[in-house]
């Protein structure tokens, strides 16, 4: 039963990606086939998209009144005479100024007269001959209607099948277009993608349950979780049916209070049925804690706070909506990720390494090359753990058979999620000039670069530090060959990526950027998955050998997908909720307004935002930071665009610390049971850990370095 409700629950959110991503480019396509419309038909933009109106004026009644106007004898203009440029009539002749009759003059016998004689302004006008100004105004109205009726006449001749058939589909286009159904599809997709987490235990938490008291505490508090969600949503309705102000979505409380009603039958259901456990298995206070998924604990925590300090039911609901505000920003995450997945199925992360393989490079160096090319998908994908999630299970076995050890090669994947989301076009940093005016992407991915740079470098000197001792690099007269040769494989995925861009490129008009990528990047690597099918099948058709394909089938993508989709959007959402009560808390109200100087501003607020990225999802992190942090650390004296980058840069150590450290839950999700490796003993703490230190130091130092270096110099 559960297995049906996962894959309707999949084609639900895979649906609404799918139709978002046809919508997103309806724009566009109208306009190009607007354009070609015109080129083929000229006229087509202005006279052909709809069936012309034919005019109102009629050429047989002026052309009687014209007729008419035949037996008025025309009055000649005066014309000078030949000589005298001031011929005619002298204007200042004399006269005589009582010429003419006198009005004074008896005119008989005076009568008594009617109070209310003359002209009963009420009668029909009497006829009378028009003038000859009348007849060259009606002569001259003749004209333009005959020009109308020809213009009329002309347009329907030109709207032959062939052009009423492309304007049906233009039209139908641009309908698409003008798509006002957004927000709706968003909540679609929360819901379903959240469904389909639910019904597969998949929601992110710091430790999976092993026993019965730990599944039972994970299901309850996401029961919790979606009832206090669902009750705010009814709650709020309840709100707008009482005030007198128009409904300004009638629509979504009641998806939000259906789907959560959803969510939680579906926790009853595994409450009632709980899965079979380990025989053994211990559990403990912490673990117990630590099961519970991450954006259970936020929905609770908020729900109390609105239902028991402020007593406001549809506080959770209010915050839902403000999720719903920015619908392309959370789509285009959806997209990602189903980009993302797609990734997950090719051999282009194994054919990648497979090019530096012949080098014998040390595996902290590997390591290296690993995160820092890791930067470009990682932002093209829209946030760091939806590129760790596509490609960590490829990194982390890359590392383990060139000869890292089990925590290298984690810290490494975890890495590969961080270094690129200041790089464009990730989509943090689209929402933050959406949502805060003083920056703009350019200045914001401008400075992205420097910073890239300089984590680049610090991750390669600790690298460097970490691999001391031998090593035999191999000789370039061989290495370059064989690496060469193994360029040769990824050249179709890479036509195949190239020839997309162009389609896109000629027939949408579409460049790829920080506004388009969602929109491009899913159709670039379904070509990519087409190519990779097909030259893996070509190479068993070759050698009768049995392809090493990666990935699952179409319908077990399509639930895991979704799965991660609502994984993530449900994380988001919580987000955006435990911000609304950090905002109406007042908590950052205690600081005052200024810090008073630039320097102790920074240092305060680079601790607030690590314990902010420790403990939200970065999207929903920065509509919080947007509404408390940002105008603080403007009227304190720190430029816009330098906030930003330390707001990034610490989001990204707080993805890399516990007790959330979100990049290393992702990567264990990808990797599976051999990212364990806490349990594996070592001689000293700092080996244990080393799987956490060194990402973290990597980016502390780096923000550091971006924080206070502006400040100093």
């Amino acid at each position: 039963m559960l297995g049906i409700a996962a894959r309707i629950a999949a084609v639900l959110a895979v649906g609404v990606l799918l139709l978002s991503l046809l919508v997103g480019v309806a724009p566009n396509l109208d306009t190009r086939l607007v354009e070609l419309g015109e080129r083929w038909w000229p006229g087509y933009a202005k006279d052909l998209r709809e069936d012309p109106t034919p005019p109102a004026c009629s050429v047989q009644e002026l052309e009687a009144r014209v007729q008419a106007c035949g037996a008025v004898p025309a009055v000649p203009a005066a014309a000078p005479s030949g000589g005298d440029p001031f011929g005619g009539e002298d204007p200042f002749a004399a006269a005589d100024p009582f010429e003419g009759e006198d009005p004074f003059a008896a005119a008989g016998p005076v009568v008594a007269q009617d109070p209310f004689g003359g002209e009963d302004p009420f009668a029909a006008p009497a006829a009378r001959a028009p003038s000859a100004d009348d007849c060259q105004a009606t002569a001259a109205l003749l004209e333009r209607c005959r020009e109308r009726h020809s213009d009329h006449q002309a347009i329907l001749a030109q709207l032959s099948p062939g052009v009423q058939r492309w304007r049906r589909v233009e039209l139908a286009v641009a309908s698409a277009a003008a798509w006002p159904w957004w927000r709706q599809l968003l909540v679609l997709l929360v819901l379903g993608g959240g469904l389909a987490t639910t019904v597969q235990r998949g929601h992110i938490a710091l430790r999976e349950p092993r026993t019965n008291a730990e599944h039972r505490l994970a299901q309850g508090a996401q029961l919790a979780a979606h009832l206090l969600l669902g009750i705010s949503a009814l709650a709020d309705l309840a709100v707008q049916r009482g005030s007198e102000a128009e409904l300004e979505d009638p629509v979504l409380p009641w998806l939000w209070a259906l789907g959560f009603g959803l969510l939680a039958v579906v926790n009853c259901w595994h409450l009632v049925r709980a899965p079979t456990f380990e025989q053994g298995a211990r559990g403990s206070l912490a673990r117990l804690l630590m099961v519970v998924p991450l954006y259970a604990w936020m929905v609770v925590f908020s729900g109390a706070y609105f239902l028991l300090v402020e007593r406001h039911a549809s506080g959770q609901a209010i915050y839902l909506h403000k999720f719903a505000q920015h619908p392309s920003i959370y789509l285009g995450v959806g997209l990602y990720v189903g980009a993302g997945m797609l990734l997950s199925v090719t051999r282009v992360a194994r054919l990648g390494f497979a090019v530096l393989e012949p080098w014998k490079l040390p595996p902290t160096m590997l390591a290296w090359l690993a995160g820092t090319a890791s930067a470009l998908p990682t932002a093209y994908t829209g946030a760091s753990g939806i590129f760790v999630l596509a490609a960590g299970r490829e990194i982390f076995g890359t590392l383990r058979r060139a000869g890292a050890s089990r925590r290298l090669a984690l810290a490494a994947t975890a890495m590969s999620g961080s270094l690129g989301v200041v790089l464009r076009p990730c989509l943090l940093v689209v929402l933050i000039a959406v949502l805060n005016k003083q920056v703009t992407t350019d200045e914001l991915f401008g400075r992205g670069l420097l910073v890239f740079a300089l984590s680049a470098t610090i991750f390669g000197v600790v690298m460097l530090a970490l691999g001391r001792g031998r090593w035999r690099p191999a000789a370039p007269r061989q290495a370059l060959p064989a690496s060469l040769r193994a360029v040769l494989p990824l050249l179709p995925h890479l036509a195949a990526a190239v020839g997309v861009l162009l389609v896109y490129r000629l027939l949408l008009n579409m460049h790829v950027n920080e506004h388009t990528a969602a929109l491009v990047v899913p159709a670039v690597m379904l070509a990519v998955v087409l190519v990779d099918r097909w030259r893996a099948r070509a190479a068993v058709a070759e050698s009768g050998m049995e392809p090493e394909l990666p990935g699952l089938s179409l319908s077990q993508l399509a639930v895991t997908t979704s799965g991660h989709v609502g994984a993530l959007l449900m994380l988001m959402a919580a987000s955006v909720g435990l911000g609304g009560v950090v905002e109406r808390a007042q908590l950052m109200e205690s600081f005052g307004h200024s810090f008073g100087s630039p320097m102790a501003a920074m240092a305060v607020l680079v601790v607030f935002l690590v314990l902010i990225g420790m403990l939200m999802e970065p999207l929903g992190a920065v509509v919080l930071v947007s509404v408390s942090l940002a105008g603080l650390a403007y009227d304190s004296g720190i430029a816009p665009a330098h906030f930003w980058m330390v707001v990034l840069v610490a989001f990204e150590l707080g993805y890399l610390t516990p007790p959330v450290a979100m990049n290393h839950l992702l990567a264990r999700q990808a990797v599976g049971d051999e990212a364990l490796v806490e349990d594996e003993p070592q001689d000293s703490f700092g080996q244990r850990y080393l799987h956490v230190l060194v990402p973290m130091g990597i980016m502390a130092v780096t923000l550091l370095v971006v924080a206070f270096g502006p400040l100093l110099f």
